[in-house]
């Protein structure tokens, strides 16, 4: 994974992270030519000017007003807003600001770690990618990097990142890594293509970072892992720089790459991040359902989807059976999914790759997300998941599996017998087992249980030659009967 970077100078640490009390703008930045603003509910525009103010926000025949407050921050609702644009949005009061080529469509938060991160001129076929991705109803905008010590109020990066960009050839590739997040923008653009929409991406992740530092202080408060991080956070950047620009600490990431876009209406929000949170599986399954409830808090939007990219395989495959702390995480993102209302994941455990964290089939992903979008976010009825285990029953010296999301029927994958599953009886030592598709199940046996107490399927750092899928070709998520509840 991406190693966080270290600031070139202390003074761009001072500038990047200056108190929420500096100097704001008229109009907060997020709020600019070309951008995206949310449909079907109203949505908040606001900045700062003079206490006592009134401003007006105005666009497609709408008209919001608000007078702005003590501190001087105003925020107006507008809308709802239907589909469509360009348009052209005037913000006035003691100042006037137009704001050309406005769409009003669909705006999504792109978040997590480096495979998140990873641009389009990494990843497979990247050069007739790029020659395609003429789109202008995607927007992009890239949240600049930045780790802060309180909640902060707006960017303060100038230059190419931070600016809404009309998706394009050119526009694609600004970025300091391969350009724009492919898996974002494969998203995005499988989203417009169905919709027919416009759609606005708001990328905001740094490789090689945990998931706590995405959340936000009072959200953290409600776990007691983080009582010690959280009491031992400075409220300034610490002199040294390395350490004020470390995005591995608690909240920083929330304080400087979410706080900044909140409470902007959104439809929802993709989540490409674990891989630095693997070696605590089992802390994650509170962390992640924390980060998102967070997230629902501060957004106008409700409980938004939130859909979560399973992690991919990595490392070398095993010859037998064994522990594995990323097949840990992958559960913990899946009862996520299972357990915390309007939430997906996409699985990637067949796409990966053993000899590189950072898979070049993003392509997929976007597209397994967008499923889970079109089928939480828009209400059709597709396919969005793999085979997912319900329940096991013993036959004898046989594990039945059952599955729901049949997507037509099981299959194995290439037409080759089923790999992946692992059998164990009392002493609780598994071995390979012999799967079998019968109608909707899979009967699992081995020569060496006679009484089998559970099962495995893709439980290992690297799945991927696992291959149970359903009919819409959709892989099945890795999990285990035996799991802890």
């Amino acid at each position: 994974m991406r190693h966080p970077r270290v600031a070139p100078a202390l003074l761009l640490l001072l500038l990047l992270s200056l108190p929420a009390h500096a100097a704001k703008p008229f109009l907060h930045p997020i709020f600019q030519d070309n951008m995206v603003l949310q449909r079907d509910m109203p949505a908040p525009v606001w900045g700062w000017t003079e206490a006592g103010k009134e401003v007006k926000v105005t666009i497609n025949g709408k008209t919001a007003s608000a007078t702005a407050g003590p501190d001087g921050k105003w925020l107006a609702k507008v809308g709802p807003l239907t589909a469509g644009g360009p348009f052209e949005m005037t913000v006035s009061g003691p100042e006037e600001v137009k704001l050309a080529n406005v769409m009003v469509g669909d705006v999504w938060i792109c978040s997590g770690q480096s495979n998140m991160e990873f641009g389009i001129a990494n990843g497979n076929n990247a050069k007739e990618e790029i020659a395609a991705a003429d789109h202008p109803n995607v927007r992009l905008f890239t949240v600049p990097e930045n780790v802060a010590y309180e909640p902060q109020s707006g960017f303060l990066k100038k230059g190419e990142q931070g600016k809404w960009l009309v998706c394009d050839p050119k526009n694609i590739t600004v970025g300091d890594w391969g350009g724009f997040s492919a898996a974002a923008y494969f998203f995005g653009r499988e989203l417009e293509a169905k919709l027919h929409v416009p759609i606005g991406l708001i990328h905001t992740s740094w490789g090689g970072t945990i998931a706590e530092a995405w959340a936000s202080q009072q959200s953290l408060e409600q776990m007691p892992d983080f009582t010690q991080s959280l009491h031992d956070l400075p409220h300034e950047p610490p002199a040294d720089e390395k350490k004020a620009w470390n995005p591995n600490q608690v909240t920083v990431l929330y304080n400087g790459m979410i706080a900044p876009l909140e409470p902007l209406a959104i439809k929802g929000a993709i989540w490409y991040q674990g891989e630095s949170n693997a070696g605590r599986p089992a802390q994650y399954r509170t962390l992640l359902p924390t980060l998102i409830r967070d997230w629902r808090g501060h957004f106008s939007g409700g409980d938004f989807p939130f859909l979560i990219v399973q992690l991919a395989s990595f490392m070398p495959e095993v010859d037998k059976p064994a522990e594995s702390q990323w097949a840990e995480l992958r559960e913990a993102q899946d009862m996520t999914a299972k357990t915390v209302g309007h939430s997906a994941i996409a699985v990637a455990l067949d796409i990966g790759d053993g000899k590189d964290i950072h898979p070049k089939n993003k392509q997929e992903v976007g597209r397994r997300l967008a499923l889970d979008a079109l089928a939480l976010a828009y209400g059709q009825d597709v396919e969005y998941a793999g085979p997912t285990f319900t329940k096991m029953d013993v036959d004898g010296n046989k594990a039945v599996l059952h599955f729901d999301h049949l997507g037509g029927g099981l299959e194995a994958k290439g037409g080759e017998a089923l790999k992946g599953f692992a059998i164990s009886g009392d002493d609780k030592t598994f071995v390979w087992g012999d799967a079998k598709i019968e109608g909707d199940s899979v009967v699992v046996t081995s020569p060496d249980v006679q009484h089998p107490t559970a099962v495995r399927y893709g439980w290992a750092n690297n799945g991927m030659s696992d291959n149970l899928v359903n009919k819409a070709g959709l892989p099945a998520p890795p999990f285990r009967t035996d799991a802890p509840h």
